[in-house]
């Protein structure tokens, strides 16, 4: 183990000031960093090539007006935060992860798992009375508790147990679970986890948990299905008691941007082909949504579904020739 010297502590901490300084305002002069640190302009200068070295983009000009300043750089570099300025950044995150703005949730999260483990306990108090007065509204995902994501989170990231209440047909369990990675739709924050009660692999729709708690006894991670796909595949299909899928003459890109991703799993099949999978409460439904899409498709599965498309078909034909068969079978048949 390497021991700093005093001489190295003092010139490491002046340096992190040196930093919060540029960081705190566009422009210093030399003159001015050299007054509130102490020291003498030459160990300004010195100071800041020693910045530089980190990598952080630190930038001189001379003549009226000039002076030091923070310039933007290739890679983020480290920042510097007070309290203030700590607790600021954490409860805005944790109002997008847990909030209505589509897209933003997951980055924040990210990023709020990284903040989670340097955040000072003294400041955690704070964090937790100001996001539970901070409140969003508009369209997009179903908000959730942020503290709820939080503790999933650190669970999924330390690889330990948790526990939660979930309502299964018209009643309400407690789930034991290895959780393994938090997914965003554009609907909703889902947790994939292993149901140690049922043995496999299951979906949790966050919104609906109650009583979320981590427990300190770690796991050994399983070989895990790729979390995304396995969410929107349940998402889309596997909750539904009818499902289908479809080949689609047009390119996966078009389609995706045609269907939600939390109503259908689109693969792309080449540059001009996707295969579509669906599912809903009849086959009807999920037929009328890939026909109004407006491309050529094929059934794959079920059959039943391709013998409804060919008496949908004539029913079609006979009403635009203005008669009606009456011997083709009714609806569901």
């Amino acid at each position: 183990m390497v021991v700093a010297s005093g001489d190295e502590r003092g010139t490491t901490e002046r340096v992190l000031t040196l930093l919060g300084l540029l960081q705190q305002r566009r422009v210093w002069t030399g003159p001015e960093l050299a007054d509130t640190l102490g020291v003498t302009p030459r160990t300004v200068r010195r100071d800041v090539e020693r910045l530089r070295t980190l990598g952080y983009p630190v930038q001189a000009s001379q003549g009226v007006g000039g002076g030091y300043q923070l310039g933007p750089g290739q890679d983020l570099p480290p920042l510097l935060l007070d309290d203030e300025e700590a607790i600021a950044t954490v409860v805005s995150l944790l109002v997008g992860a847990g909030g209505a703005v589509a897209g933003a949730g997951d980055a924040a999260l990210r990023a709020l798992t990284k903040l989670d483990r340097v955040l000072p306990t003294r400041l955690r108090h704070e964090v937790r009375a100001l996001s539970g007065s901070v409140e969003s509204f508009g369209g997009g995902r179903t908000p959730v508790d942020p503290e709820v994501l939080m503790t999933l989170a650190r669970a999924c990231r330390d690889e330990v147990e948790a526990g939660f209440d979930y309502p299964s047909g018209s009643e309400v369990r407690r789930r034991r679970v290895e959780p393994y990675r938090l997914v965003a739709s554009d609907r909703r924050w889902y947790l994939l986890a292993y149901d140690l009660d049922r043995d496999d692999w299951r979906s949790f729709r966050v919104d609906r948990m109650t009583d979320v708690s981590a427990r300190t006894w770690r796991f050994r991670p399983r070989a895990a299905p790729d979390a995304a796909t396995y969410v929107q595949e349940g998402v889309a299909s596997r909750v539904y008691p009818h499902q289908a899928r479809f080949l689609v003459h047009a390119s996966a890109d078009t389609v995706r941007a045609q269907i939600p991703a939390s109503a259908a799993v689109v693969r792309r099949r080449g540059s001009e082909l996707c295969e579509v999978l669906s599912g809903a409460g009849s086959l009807d439904f999920v037929l009328m949504h890939v026909l109004l899409l407006g491309h050529d498709f094929e059934v794959l599965d079920p059959p039943e579904l391709g013998r409804r498309c060919r008496a949908l078909a004539e029913r079609l034909l006979s009403a635009g020739r203005g008669r009606v068969n009456p011997t083709l079978p009714g609806r569901g048949e």
